[in-house]
């Protein structure tokens, strides 16, 4: 037997996963069952878990499975079906491209970064963004910071705008990375190395490159993905 909250949970999962493809955020979680703090949520989902019902994939933050529906639940869906009748069901558009499940993983976003002047290094969770998996580059850790400035505009990045970062401490010529400057400086620029120095290069004519001794710099991640809402 389930709870009505953990029942509730379980409709709300199974209902977003078969609209979005994804399962709802915790925060999307908590409002939506009028609790206080998302660990209520955790409780109710690792409830959920140990009775069979759904499955949490292993390194992924948002990644939820529903395994089976409660009984009654299923009986419910297979009677509204038979009372609607088959001329009551959606149809698809003609083109409609079929419908893929994806996953996504819910990435931290450490606050903003510069795409111009520099700006103090930035340490601090300011909210949490979900990004689809295919978008992460294999394994390691990924975080996500919101772009202030136009320095990049010339590489698609503008103000604004989520980059997400593979966390790493290497970059190849031409990588777009997050360099931390003098220990206290971060931004994001293109990188390229002059035998023992550093060029962060911006993509805009209105910026210079910085060029700068190679113990100044630490690259701290690289971009990989990118994420704009209009």
């Amino acid at each position: 037997m389930l709870t009505r909250k953990q029942l509730e949970l379980l409709e709300l999962i199974d209902s977003r996963m078969r609209r979005d493809g994804v399962p709802p955020s915790f925060d999307e979680m908590k409002d939506a069952l009028n609790l206080r703090s998302k660990s209520g949520i955790h409780r109710l989902i690792t409830a959920l878990e140990e009775r069979g019902f759904i499955r949490r994939l292993a390194h992924r933050a948002r990644a939820i499975e529903v395994v089976r529906m409660p009984e009654a639940l299923e009986n419910r869906h297979v009677a509204q079906v038979i009372e609607g009748g088959a001329q009551d069901a959606p149809r698809a558009p003609a083109n409609a491209m079929p419908v893929r499940q994806v996953y996504a993983t819910e990435l931290p976003v450490m606050g903003r970064i510069a795409a111009g002047t520099p700006i103090e290094a930035i340490s601090e969770i300011s909210h949490h963004v979900a990004v689809p998996g295919s978008m992460l580059a294999g394994a390691g850790e990924h975080y996500a910071l919101e772009v202030r400035g136009d320095s990049m505009i010339e590489a698609g990045i503008n103000d604004g705008d989520i980059v997400v970062i593979r966390e790493q401490t290497t970059a190849n010529n031409g990588d777009i990375v997050v360099a931390l400057v003098e220990g206290h400086e971060a931004t994001l620029k293109r990188f390229r190395r002059l035998r023992d120095m550093i060029a962060l290069e911006a993509a805009n004519p209105a910026y210079e490159t910085r060029v700068l001794r190679d113990d100044q710099v630490k690259v701290q991640g690289r971009l990989v993905g990118l994420i704009r809402s209009y």
